[in-house]
């Protein structure tokens, strides 16, 4: 895993002095990413920047890579994040094909695959990849330049075009670091930080774009064109439920085989859900001497739990019965409300996320977790994504919910948002931005793109309806998670591997009809039964939990504190909040018990006005 960033500028020469200093701001911004390596590159039209975190060939996987061609000893360069879990099989073939290969780097293989078979179409190259990535390929031949970023999204790539080319990084900070871009929030960008609906192209900061998931962004002297390579599709699925039930089994194999190859140490992230427990016991399957394992907790929560209407059971008791019954050297990662509330903590988040996501102690437990793992690991695999492949959210089976007209998460239990209710926002401002009617048009867009079912489930009306709520999910809802879950990683310089987002387990899940999703009359029903011998019955019989937040009240006697001392200040987010509103709700009492949920509110205010202070942002609506 790593960090890339670049800049082309048709009418500039980026080998003078300051086109340098400007690149080596922006790869420094990416040394979080990549702490083992750094490389450049600079031709007089493209300067390509990467810090590196090595986990294959860790010799001899330095970047940018090259290729020499006909004479020319940089024919193409390439800067690439990520991994291709299929790279010992298309080196295979290349070789086959008379390619020669220096090194044992995943890299290596994606920059010769792109000259074997994506010369005229880059997208034919990015075909043959299984795995999780997002690189540039610099052809000095074509002078074009090619972004790429995985078909589920998983590794970032923003890019933002200028006058005579473009600017693109892993992260926002890669693209802020030059100084042509200008750190700007406007109406469109407030929208995106507060509707909690993932847009597919456009980041918060005006002008500054994402590469889609499963697309190449191509910029010549042409222009700049976005081509899609990969989308979900209705595959007529025409497997009965043992069938289906068998090949998932199968695709899980493969893929935990897959992507636990690594040259540094490997562990799994385990919640005591079946998603985690379930790769944690494929892990252990295909894994010579004991699985680590990490699991997150906080002080006094398993004792003094309180079920909620997300949250039924403390993960703990399953967690370590996971570990014991899979055999896995396991730790827990206990946090206390000071560790999760240090300013330094907050800070470092808000850092990594670029963005003010409101999520509190999601976030900074996140963080905290990932830096105790990579104290001991430096890859880790991730349960994240099977509840959006398999539906195994509440809000997929609650009858209000699937008939709500608009995106689930913002109707059902997991959210409970009213859009037109301001809240603690200034109601001018909330009627200015109309987010009602921006979360309206993003979701009628959405709702266009999903593919058609064919067969006996195309004349159910529920069947459709589930078909919707999946696409949902996965192209709105899965991104918000999968970016959430980089950041915080890398940050730390950890690698975080998602197996349930292999593109093929999720197209070929995407077309089995709900009535298989849910065989057994529960959430899951697919994965439960592929998982039936690995796990103890306890855990298969789990409800769905969601990643734990604190319940401690301290902590929300802090959080209070802190919102109620920018009320005392000149805080650029005043303009924006309803200070009276925010007033009475500091005023109200803090119980024993204190729940995500009724902090959400606080949360956004004190995120919102850190990243604009931190983040030198001008308000512009």
């Amino acid at each position: 895993m790593c960090g890339i960033c670049g800049w082309l500028d048709y009418e500039r020469d980026l080998g003078e002095p300051g086109a340098r200093r400007e690149l080596a701001a922006m790869t420094a911004t990416m040394a979080c990413r990549g702490p083992d390596d750094e490389g450049t590159f600079v031709a007089t039209h493209v300067a390509l920047g990467h810090r590196r975190l090595a986990v294959i060939d860790v010799p001899g996987g330095h970047q940018p890579m090259t290729l020499a061609e006909d004479g020319r000893p940089e024919a193409a360069a390439l800067i690439y994040s990520g991994e291709t879990y299929n790279f010992r099989e298309l080196r295979e073939r290349l070789a086959l094909a008379g390619h020669r290969f220096g090194t044992n780097s995943d890299t290596e293989v994606v920059l010769h695959a792109h000259r074997e078979w994506g010369r005229r179409d880059p997208r034919d190259a990015v075909r043959e990849l299984n795995g999780m990535f997002a690189y540039a390929l610099w052809d000095a031949g074509t002078q074009e330049l090619v972004l790429v970023r995985d078909r589920l999204g998983i590794k970032p790539l923003y890019y933002y075009p200028t006058e005579h080319g473009v600017l693109f990084g892993s992260e926002p900070k890669a693209v802020l670091a030059n100084g042509l871009v200008e750190r700007v929030l406007d109406a469109d960008g407030l929208r995106r930080a507060l509707g909690f609906v993932a847009d597919p192209h456009h980041a918060i900061f005006r002008g500054l774009r994402e590469v889609p998931p499963g697309h190449v962004v191509r910029v010549s002297r042409a222009g700049i064109s976005e081509q899609r390579y990969w989308s979900l599709v209705d595959t007529g699925h025409t497997d009965d439920v043992p069938t289906t039930v068998r090949h998932v089994r199968e695709l899980l194999e493969d893929t935990a085989r897959r992507q636990l190859i690594a040259d540094v140490p490997l562990c799994t992230l385990l919640s005591g859900g079946l998603d985690s427990s379930a790769l944690t016991a494929l892990a252990a399957r295909h894994t010579t001497g004991r699985v680590r394992s990490f699991a997150v907790d906080f002080t006094g929560y398993t004792e003094n739990f309180i079920a909620d209407d997300l949250r039924s059971t403390p993960d703990a008791p399953y967690v370590h019965e996971v570990a014991q019954y899979v055999g896995t050297a396991h730790s827990d990662i206990t946090l206390s409300t000071d560790q999760l509330m240090d300013a330094d903590v907050r800070a470092a988040t808000l850092h990594a996320r670029d963005l003010p996501s409101g999520m509190g102690d999601m976030d900074t437990s996140l963080y905290l977790l990932f830096r105790a793992v990579r104290e001991r690991s430096t890859v880790a695999l991730s349960g994240e994504s099977a509840d959006e492949v398999f539906g195994g959210y509440r809000d997929f089976h609650d009858a209000d919910t699937v008939a709500a007209d608009t995106f689930p998460w913002l109707a059902g239990r997991m959210m409970n948002r009213d859009p037109s209710d301001p809240g603690l926002w200034d109601p001018g401002l909330a009627k200015q931005l109309d987010l009602p009617g921006y979360l309206e048009a993003h979701y009628r867009a959405a709702l266009a793109e999903v593919p058609a079912l064919t067969g006996p489930p195309a004349t159910d009306p529920h069947e459709r309806r589930m078909r919707e709520i999946c696409y949902l999910y996965l192209t709105r809802f899965l991104p918000l998670l999968l970016d959430r879950k980089d950041r915080m990683s890398m940050a730390v310089g950890l690698e975080v591997r998602v197996p349930f987002c292999d593109h093929r387990l999720v197209g070929y899940v995407f077309g089995v009809p709900w009535s298989h999703k849910t065989f057994d009359g529960r959430e899951k029903s697919l994965l439960r039964a592929a998982a039936a011998d690995l796990l103890p019955e306890s855990v298969l019989q789990r409800v769905k939990s969601p990643y734990p937040s604190t319940q401690d009240a301290g902590y929300e006697r802090i959080l209070r504190r802190r919102v109620s001392a920018l009320l005392e200040a000149d805080a650029p987010v005043t303009p924006l909040i309803r200070v009276d509103a925010v007033s009475e709700r500091l005023a109200a009492p803090v119980g024993a018990y204190s729940g995500m949920g009724a902090r959400l509110p606080l949360e956004q205010v004190l995120a919102l006005n850190a990243w604009l202070s931190d983040y030198g942002v001008t308000l512009d609506v």
